[in-house]
């Protein structure tokens, strides 16, 4: 008797998941939607001939069109909006949205990632550019360039060494000062080390770094914020903005400083408070600051608490931009919108920044469960063996399983390659113990060559129990193969290769540890 005929079909979702599977490539052509600018003219050769490209030039969510709100799979977005959840969910069909920078404080990832659509940003664009711009500011405050180019402009004379004296009052000498840097990141590292060419000693405080990294740079560490903010004559921030961050230089935090300190903010601008940074100059407690980034964007000077504050440079969130980074910048985001088209998401995404949140949650996994499909699992799902799908993504009818991390090389899955039309899901990167606890309970039982089905067995009873036969069509499409190591513990645990063929394909399993797809 045929086995197949006792399998039990696999059930069509028909929830309210997204348009396209949560890890499969979009439609054709979809539309990608610009939704804070107008300029496309470096976005539309990248995009061209796999996307519709728009733009909304929205100056808030309400003025997002329609259309876009309703077609849009795609979207690339500046600084000038903030999407929150209720914003979101207004878009029907969106499944990827692109910062076109670093930051992505005015996305709410957690609630997109619950919604299926993936949040991407471009991390490693401008360094040099915003490091530099640090700098600049740096020395403006140290050098009162700024203040003294001004003063020319207005047709002050300079007759002799009183009246520079009087107009350059404040200039301070940096060989010798301590610059602390509140964040050793990319360009929080690159400012240190333009830093110490110009005589700063440097300190800095990131907790998330291990210890070392102060060395290699030949920086010093301090391990409090108050320790950092006490020692140093500059304070400059390079940190990312998150609800336990906000407003970390505050009135409390500014009489940590010391007297006469220096400030500057090129990162983000919630991370200071604007009243008590403002009475902070106006007192001398703060003796001049800079900053690139405000709490309301874009900045007004004739409004908010920094209106007729002395001692202030304000630049319109620019410190990012030069011509060459600006170009970059966009040709990254696009690039990344191309990936998720023509790829997979979120499997092809570099940048995904809510990969945990989108993965493990959102309207496929609850409109699967939903659908109440045949099984013992939870929601009808069928039951799987601990760990059969612990470090793998999509294990939903209709949607492809890829592995987390895989050694394959990339010509053999990708288009074109020998196994391109299979999906694989292996065991890599998980410990020997749990894999011999997965492989005493499955083994492959046989391989239907014609339609690419794998049929599992759960040995319920290792000794010689009662045999339930699952099919993997139960779980995955037809395309999909899942390979289990056979259940021979003593092999496992030896050095032993555990070698799989199908065709003219053969799979090599070493220790469950990663693969490798070899052309007999």
């Amino acid at each position: 008797m045929d086995k197949r005929k006792l399998m039990p079909k696999r059930q069509r979702l028909d929830g309210a998941v997204r348009t396209g599977p949560l890890n499969g490539p979009l439609h054709s052509r979809p539309l990608v939607a610009l939704l804070d600018g107008r300029d496309c003219s470096i976005e539309m050769p990248i995009l061209k001939d796999v996307a519709t490209v728009a733009f909304c030039d929205a100056q808030s969510t309400s003025e997002i069109h329609e259309k876009v709100l309703n077609e849009a799979v795609g979207a690339l977005m500046w600084h000038t909006i903030t999407l929150t959840k209720e914003d979101l969910e207004k878009f029907k069909a969106l499944r990827i949205i692109v910062r076109i920078g670093s930051g992505v404080d005015n996305i709410d990832v957690k609630a997109a990632g619950e919604l299926g659509i993936a949040v991407c940003n471009v991390p490693g664009y401008g360094v040099e550019e915003v490091a530099d711009s640090t700098l600049c500011l740096i020395l403006n405050l140290y050098r009162r360039t700024y203040w003294l180019a001004n003063m020319v402009r207005e047709g002050k004379k300079f007759t002799g060494p009183e009246q520079v004296r009087e107009a350059a009052q404040g200039c301070a000498r940096i060989r010798g000062d301590t610059l602390g840097i509140v964040g050793l990141g990319r360009i929080g590292s690159a400012v240190a080390l333009r830093a110490k060419a110009f005589g700063f000693n440097v300190i800095f405080y990131d907790p998330y770094l291990p210890d070392g990294i102060e060395r290699s740079l030949g920086l010093t560490r301090v391990y409090t914020l108050q320790d950092l903010l006490f020692q140093s004559d500059c304070v400059s921030l390079h940190c990312t903005l998150n609800e336990h961050n906000h407003h970390l230089i505050n009135e409390y935090t500014i009489k940590q400083m010391r007297p006469g300190a220096f400030l500057v903010n090129t990162a983000r601008g919630g991370l200071v408070d604007e009243s008590a940074l403002a009475q902070a100059l106006k007192d001398g407690r703060i003796r001049a600051a800079a900053l690139d980034v405000h709490d309301n964007e874009p900045y007004n000077v004739f409004q908010g608490p920094l209106k007729e504050v002395p001692n202030l440079i304000c630049t319109p969130h620019a410190a990012f931009y030069s011509d060459v980074a600006s170009t970059e910048l966009r040709e990254m985001a696009a690039g990344e919108i191309r990936r998720a088209i023509v790829g997979r998401i979120p499997d092809s995404l570099r940048n995904c920044v809510n990969k945990e949140y989108f993965l493990g949650s959102g309207p496929a996994s609850s409109a699967y469960e939903s659908t109440g499909a045949p099984g013992s699992g939870p929601g009808g799902m069928p039951s799987l063996p601990a760990g059969l799908n612990g470090g793998y993504y999509g294990a939903l009818p209709g949607v492809p399983v890829q592995p987390a991390h895989s050694s394959a090389p990339v010509g053999l899955l990708g288009p074109g390659g020998p196994m391109s039309s299979l999906n694989l899901c292996v065991f890599v990167s998980i410990s020997p113990e749990r894999l011999i606890n997965v492989a005493k309970k499955c083994r492959v039982r046989t391989i239907d060559e014609s339609d690419e089905i794998t049929t599992l067995q759960e040995n319920n009873d290792h000794d010689g129990g009662e045999e339930t036969v699952m099919d993997a069509r139960s779980l995955f499409t037809p395309a999909d193969i899942l390979w289990m190591i056979r259940h021979e513990i003593d092999s496992v645990r030896s050095e032993t290769k555990q070698i799989l063929q199908i065709g003219s394909t053969k799979m090599t399993l070493f220790q469950g540890q990663s693969i490798e797809l070899t052309p007999l």
